[in-house]
C-alpha cells in the first residue's frame, strides 16, 4: 500500500552537490514524518536527516551545515539536498516514512529501496 520510490543517486566528485528525491504513494504523505538514512557495508543503517509533518528537522552531526532535508506535500515528495560532499558520504541512502510520527525520532516502518551515492575523484 505504501511505497517509497527514490531517485537522484549517482557518482560525484568531492565538493560537488547532489539532490535525492523520494516519492511516496497514496494519500498518507502529509501524515508522515520522513527521513533519510544511509548504510555502508559492514555497518548499521544510520540517521542522516528527518523532517516532521510541520517541518521540524533533525540532522546527524556529520551532515549538519551540508545537507538539507525538505518536503513538498503537493508532490508527496521528500528531498535531501547534499552539498560539499565528501568520500565519507559514500553509502546507500534510504528513504523512510513514519506514519503519524509514531516512532519519532526513531524511523518508521516504511523504507525505500535505496539509492547509491558515491563520492570519489
Amino acid at each position: 500500500q505504501v511505497q517509497l520510490v527514490e531517485s537522484g543517486g549517482g557518482l560525484v566528485q568531492p565538493g560537488e552537490s547532489l539532490r535525492l528525491s523520494c516519492a511516496v504513494s497514496g494519500r498518507i504523505f502529509s501524515d508522515c514524518a520522513m527521513g533519510w538514512y544511509r548504510q555502508t557495508p559492514g555497518n548499521q543503517r544510520e540517521l542522516v536527516a528527518q523532517i516532521t509533518r510541520r517541518d521540524d528537522t533533525n540532522y546527524s552531526d556529520s551532515v549538519k551545515g551540508r545537507f538539507i532535508i525538505s518536503r513538498s506535500d503537493a508532490k508527496n515528495t521528500v528531498y535531501l539536498h547534499m552539498s560539499n560532499l565528501r568520500p565519507e558520504d559514500t553509502a546507500v541512502y534510504y528513504c523512510n516514512a513514519d506514519l503519524w510520527q509514531s516512532n519519532w525520532p526513531s524511523p518508521g516502518d516504511y523504507w525505500g529501496q535505496g539509492t547509491q551515492v558515491t563520492v570519489s575523484s
